[in-house]
């Protein structure tokens, strides 16, 4: 197809599964577009440091990112960042992106990497401070609190289970509810209980972040009393649960009820020639090495996809 807006495979969403996906594609000497409608990197961006990458002791997580997106184009990928994303068409041998500024670009084969997003509280001062004291991830950036106190805000099993997993390096957590009772397994439960590091207070929230050039307290109030308190904190770790962006593909890939894009050991979709990687897929565990290995074996298998196009 002669077009200078076709390409081999495009591939929405720019955090690391996206980048690896282009860096694989485009050293294949496939024609690769990769459309973001945030900056390259995605939400590992956010992170201040990353010292658990192979082969990497400590980097920042934007600088990986750029790194990342420095050899994609070195082989030769097309990368859009700031890409607002009109609509699309995923059926048919020839996919369709079209943007916001109206441009439409074509490929055989479509990559979803749209990643997502931890669920936040929405109060004041949440994003002021994030990575700068709060945390949504307890293998990212638990050694960083070694030594130090912590609020872990959730009744959920990851919650515990997150807040039990950080008493390896705090001395001392306290879990903060907003109900009276947890949602968690009774193991998870039992486990938090027994664990003479952890605290709770029940029937509470967060109402505000406070600090400087860093975290420095928290506000939290009790739902039953309406009182509030300052509360002296070195950092806070939410596990109020994870929101997939996958809102505008819904009807077009198949999803679980968590509207998780459902794979293939291929991360291949119900859609032939659309393949997803990262963490927008049906997933336990979300880490910048598993989305780099999603987009890996994404990239692999649309490379194949392709090829058994010609081949028929």
């Amino acid at each position: 197809m002669e077009n200078s807006n076709h390409y081999d495979v495009i591939i929405l969403g720019g955090g690391p599964a996206g980048l690896t996906a282009a860096i694989y594609l485009s050293r294949a000497r496939l024609e690769t577009l990769l459309l973001t409608e945030g900056t390259p990197g995605g939400q590992m961006t956010l992170t201040h440091e990353i010292a658990n990458y192979p082969g990497i002791e400590k980097i920042n997580g934007h600088m990986l990112g750029s790194v990342m997106k420095k050899q994609a184009t070195a082989f030769g990928a097309v990368v859009k960042g700031n890409a607002e994303i009109s609509s699309f068409s995923l059926e048919g041998e020839v996919k369709s992106v079209t943007a916001g500024d109206g441009q439409i670009y074509t490929a055989g084969a479509v990559i979803l990497a749209t990643g997502g997003r931890s669920r936040t509280l929405g109060v004041p001062g949440e994003d002021t401070f994030k990575g700068r004291g709060i945390s949504y991830c307890a293998t990212c950036d638990g050694d960083f609190f070694t030594g130090k106190e912590i609020v872990v805000v959730g009744g959920g099993n990851s919650a515990l289970e997150e807040a039990v997993s950080l008493t390896k390096y705090v001395t001392k957590v306290t879990i903060v509810h907003q109900f009276d009772h947890f949602q968690a397994f009774q193991f998870a439960v039992d486990e938090a209980k027994a664990n003479p590091k952890i605290s709770f207070l029940m029937s509470s929230t967060i109402a505000s972040f406070y600090g400087e050039e860093k975290l420095e307290g928290v506000k939290i109030k009790n739902l039953v009393t309406g009182v509030e308190t300052n509360f002296k904190i070195d950092g806070v770790f939410i596990f109020i649960g994870y929101v997939p962006n996958t809102e505008r593909l819904r009807g077009h890939v198949e999803m679980n009820e968590r509207s998780e894009i459902i794979t293939g050991a291929d991360m291949s979709t119900n859609i032939k020639g659309v393949f997803s990687a990262g963490d927008a897929n049906a997933k336990r565990y979300r880490q910048v090495t598993t989305a780099v290995a999603d987009g890996t074996v994404a990239a692999l298998a649309a490379a194949d996809y392709l090829h058994s196009l010609k081949r028929n």
